[in-house]
């Protein structure tokens, strides 16, 4: 759009809204991770154990697709989008097992499309007041008013986009989708006899037995005679 000369912005620079663009910022944060929880985080989830990480994946992109067509200046193209956008996030999720590469990529797109360029999220111009941007030109490049999320060349970029973080996160998919082996069969642990058990409580319960140490050269007389005479010769 840039290079066709089809954005038109307006800038309304100030202190005022530049903490109004800082809020919107972290508001545009916020919305993202929760989507990001909610669909990814939870429903992908459980979807996966029930089901497999295809379906999970087409289901999913499908529901959430199916939502956005009830936004305001939703199209065909809209719906198409919004569906890759789906699949996008859901790979990330699949290569990591984690949400901060989709939420990143969430979070970006929406931070520079509405702040940085001053257009619709999703038809939503509610975020852009330090740039506000009017556009000119087909709506397979712009998307009209619902924004850049209802052009056709974004569809294009996102089948793109799909290629370029497989090609990115191949390490990441050995890492954390490696499911490692788990050992089977039936325990064989045995336990020993009754008998045995009780022996071994009653050696553990007995007191010890007291034991008397003496010093090697006796100190008193032997009750022997025999014993008494011979030590008596061997002084003498």
């Amino acid at each position: 759009m840039m290079l066709r000369a089809s954005l038109h912005p307006e800038f309304n620079l100030s202190f005022a809204n530049l903490g109004y663009a800082i809020l919107s910022l972290l508001t545009i944060a916020v919305g993202t991770l929760a989507l990001e929880v909610a669909f990814r985080g939870f429903l992908f989830a459980q979807f996966i154990e029930a089901t497999s990480p295809v379906f999970a994946t087409i289901f999913l992109a499908f529901l959430y697709a199916t939502l956005s067509s009830f936004r305001p200046d939703a199209t065909a193209l809209s719906v198409l989008d919004t569906f890759l956008f789906a699949l996008l996030f859901c790979i990330a999720y699949l290569r990591t097992r984690a949400l901060w590469i989709g939420w990143g990529i969430h979070f970006a797109w929406n931070a520079i499309a509405a702040i940085l360029f001053g257009l619709p999220i999703a038809g939503d111009a509610g975020y852009n007041n330090l740039i506000f941007t009017s556009v000119t030109g087909p709506e397979w490049l712009t998307g009209g008013p619902y924004g850049p999320e209802a052009a056709f060349f974004t569809a294009i970029v996102l089948i793109l986009g799909i290629f370029v973080l497989l090609r990115l996160t191949r390490h990441y998919a050995w890492e954390y989708t490696y499911t490692p082996p788990t050992p089977s069969g039936y325990p064989m642990d045995i336990a020993p006899p009754a008998a045995h058990t009780a022996m071994e409580t009653a050696a553990a319960t007995a007191p010890a037995p007291l034991v008397q140490i003496l010093g090697s050269t006796p100190t008193a007389a032997s009750t022997n005679p025999i014993i008494d005479d011979h030590l008596n010769r061997n002084d003498s």
